[in-house]
């Protein structure tokens, strides 16, 4: 379990040096939209490697694949193309503290109901209330 935490945690440090390179480098080359074809670009060679190091056998399974479960690709692509847009104009802190508030709401839900196969937890008054300090938190860390 605590490589499973250190990791998500890498993952939650990354997303806003992510969207600072990201929104600097489409400010730098004047264009959001063509920054974010360079960082898929980027992130399609990097995950290519580490899928040919694992076992590339997997991909084929894919293919038959329930369709509706490619649609997280679009909301990658929604993520990068708004923060690259967004972050210049908004802030990086106040674009992730967004973020961060949506992902909250969104888990929470996911979480609640068992949707798409996560492992159902209920929202208890005090998972309620946990989110609610934690929402309180980012809030306070943005003032």
């Amino acid at each position: 379990m605590p490589a499973y935490a250190l990791t998500m945690l890498a993952a939650g440090i990354g997303i806003p040096i992510l969207a600072a390179l990201n929104a600097r480098l489409g400010a730098y080359i004047g264009s959001p939209p063509a920054a974010a074809v360079i960082l898929f670009c980027v992130a399609l060679s990097a995950t290519i490697l580490v899928l040919l190091t694992l076992d590339p056998r997997p991909i084929v399974r894919a293919w038959g694949a329930p369709k509706h479960l490619f649609l997280a690709g679009l909301f990658v692509a929604f993520y990068v193309l708004s923060i690259t847009f967004v972050a210049p104009h908004f802030g990086i802190g106040r674009s992730v503290f967004f973020v961060l508030i949506g992902q909250l709401i969104s888990a929470a839900i996911i979480d609640h109901f068992g949707l798409m196969g996560a492992i159902p937890a209920p929202l208890t008054l005090s998972r309620a209330a946990g989110i609610g300090l934690m929402a309180a938190g980012v809030w306070m860390a943005m003032r």
